[in-house]
């Protein structure tokens, strides 16, 4: 056999070999994050320290460990220099046990220990958005899909609904996106 066809088999091959592993690995990708997932947020409750009329609160769930939180923290930023200026306060519970730090976009969000409620989350990353009122207005993701972006998200028509004083209660959501378990499996 020439070197030549040797070569470019060996290429093929080789090609072949590079295309079944992205392949392989985003099926796992897929199966492993990829999922459907239901947020049901009636027991959430904002700490005493936030509780009652006040400003919209936005509390951004999140598990450093989580490669799902990585697609979100772009949109995160974007919504806080949009909507701080506006009033909206941010917040951020990380999930219990776990270690890491947001990015130094994501400064502006106010650390919170947890919240009443927040252990039965079912997955992260998730937003909560209470309106002036103190009420639970949203519960979910930020999105559907793999990434979220402004084009596909659920919170910007939330935010503007309730700085417009318009009612928002959607405290359930059904979702299939990106997401980790909130809760440690046995």
């Amino acid at each position: 056999m020439p070197i030549l066809k040797r070569k470019t088999l060996l290429a093929g091959l080789l090609g072949l070999l590079c295309l079944a592993a992205l392949v392989a690995t985003y099926d796992w990708y897929r199966n492993r994050y990829i999922r459907t997932v239901v947020f049901a947020g009636e027991e959430l409750r904002l700490p005493l320290e936030l509780a009652g009329p006040g400003p919209v609160r936005l509390v951004h769930f999140w598990d450093p460990a989580c490669p799902c939180n990585v697609g979100n923290q772009q949109h995160l930023a974007e919504l806080i220099e949009r909507y701080a200026s506006r009033g909206v306060t941010f917040h951020s519970v990380q999930k219990p046990g776990s270690r890491g730090h947001l990015p130094p976009s994501l400064a502006a969000l106010r650390p919170l220990a947890a919240i009443p409620g927040s252990e039965a989350l079912p997955a992260s990353p998730a937003v909560a958005i209470w309106d002036r009122q103190g009420r639970l207005a949203y519960f979910g993701p930020y999105s559907e899909g793999a990434v979220c972006s402004a084009s596909n998200s659920f919170v910007e028509p939330i935010l503007e609904a309730l700085l417009q004083d318009r009612p928002v209660r959607a405290a359930g959501t059904l979702a299939r996106a990106c997401f980790c378990d909130w809760q440690e499996k046995p």
